[in-house]
């Protein structure tokens, strides 16, 4: 047992203050406070702490690569500002999120020892759980915390005009899966597997059907090996698919038209796809139009109308929009912060992966919850929310400061090494 530094003490409470920025998400405003007074109170903490100790909360290796996850994200914004389509809300966006910096900070320190850890992971694990369960009430009632369902989809405690439940269930999904399966072994695992699986499949986005496949097919493969894995998914992924269909005639609906792309042919692709071809088109001319640094960060929308085919169905939706967004993350990078902007997010994606090589046996069973969320979430090969969004953008750099902090917490000279 190692005691805790007056400093690492005064830390105590970053774990609760994390989990109460997580809790709060389905409620922007408050949790954009926490955020913020987050921020400030980090900084106030390290420049109190600064000569007593401060800067040993974390490793060296945990502040670069924390700071350089962060950098990734951030220089395209500034970078794009300059000649951007808005550049006033591309300024105002950069400077704003200037604040996530000393806030992933007081993350990476919240899971710099082994009591932080416990409490943050499992108090995710926890929520996720919560949130599942009221999802699940939903679908056999018709109402949950955040009030009565949409019309096609569970929406659970984000209400019914905010449809981010399967998308957050799905990347956060790692955390409840090893939380189960460390304490109740393959029954719990398999048991939130199935839960989430069915709340997921009827919150209805497709994107998080891929993201929930991807992290039950790598966190059962760890805790079971591939093949017994695939085995189990295989027959429990049909089962609750099967149930759910049956038990949805909107779930059906979006089975057919996912199935329409079978059928050949870019109509049929843009069909089952929900019209994202002609998105993805107008995004590919925005960024060979401007290849250096693209139209700006939140330049998008505002840029669509010019680039957007004359028969484009979005340009004359009123209600959504030319496409708020890219919705494919290389595109949004790409259209909105150019060359520069994907070499940096590039350049951190491989930071990332070489600490991860690097790190040690115990650093990667540490971090192997948010390093599983981080891939899902940024998996390149899906449809996805704005990443410079404020929500979306929020919970990409928390889950980079979370596996930051915990895969290098050994380098610390007082850390103790073991995993958790």
């Amino acid at each position: 047992m190692t005691t805790s530094s007056p400093t690492e003490a005064s830390l105590r409470w970053a774990p609760w203050w994390v989990l109460a920025f997580v809790a709060l998400w389905p409620l922007t405003g408050p949790a954009e406070v926490v955020l913020s007074l987050g921020a400030i109170v980090a900084l106030a903490v390290l420049a109190l702490f600064r000569f007593r100790g401060g800067m040993s909360l974390l490793s060296r290796e945990s502040w670069a690569l924390t700071t350089v996850l962060f950098a990734s994200y951030w220089l395209p914004e500034l970078l794009s500002s300059p000649d951007a389509v808005n550049g006033r809300r591309a300024l105002r966006e950069s400077l704003l999120d200037l604040r996530y910096l000393p806030f992933l900070w007081l993350v990476a320190m919240a899971v710099a020892n082994e009591r932080g850890r416990r409490l943050t992971f499992g108090g995710i694990a926890v929520i996720v759980l919560l949130w599942t369960l009221d999802g699940a009430v939903q679908a056999l009632t018709g109402w949950s915390l955040g009030g009565y369902a949409s019309a096609d989809r569970l929406s659970g405690v984000f209400g019914a005009d905010n449809l981010k439940l399967g998308l957050v269930l799905a990347s956060l999904a790692p955390f409840p899966l090893k939380f189960a399966g460390k304490r109740f072994g393959m029954p719990g695992w398999l048991a939130v597997a199935a839960v989430l699986g069915a709340v997921v499949l009827l919150a209805g986005a497709r994107a998080s059907w891929l993201t929930l496949a991807l992290v039950l097919v790598i966190s059962g493969s760890q805790q079971f090996g591939p093949r017994r894995a695939l085995a189990l998914l295989g027959v429990g992924g049909l089962l609750v698919f099967a149930l759910a269909v049956a038990f949805s005639d909107k779930l059906q609906d979006r089975v057919e038209r996912t199935g329409v792309a079978l059928d050949g042919g870019s109509e049929s692709l843009d069909f089952a796809l929900s019209g994202r071809l002609s998105i993805w088109s107008t995004a590919v001319d925005m960024a060979l139009a401007n290849p250096v640094n693209g139209v700006g960060v939140r330049g998008f929308r505002d840029a669509y109308g010019t680039y957007a085919a004359k028969d484009d169905p979005w340009r004359a939706d009123a209600e959504h929009g030319a496409g708020f967004h890219a919705h494919q993350i290389v595109l949004e990078v790409a259209s909105e912060t150019g060359l520069l902007g994907l070499l940096l997010w590039f350049g951190g994606a491989a930071l990332a992966w070489r600490a991860w090589r690097f790190a040690s046996p115990a650093g990667r069973e540490r971090a192997r919850a948010p390093a599983l969320a981080l891939l899902v979430t940024v998996f390149p090969l899906n449809t996805h929310l704005a990443f410079y969004s404020t929500f979306w953008g929020g919970l990409t750099l928390l889950l980079a400061a979370l596996f930051a902090g915990s895969l290098l917490s050994d380098r610390r000279p007082d850390a103790s090494a073991g995993p958790d």
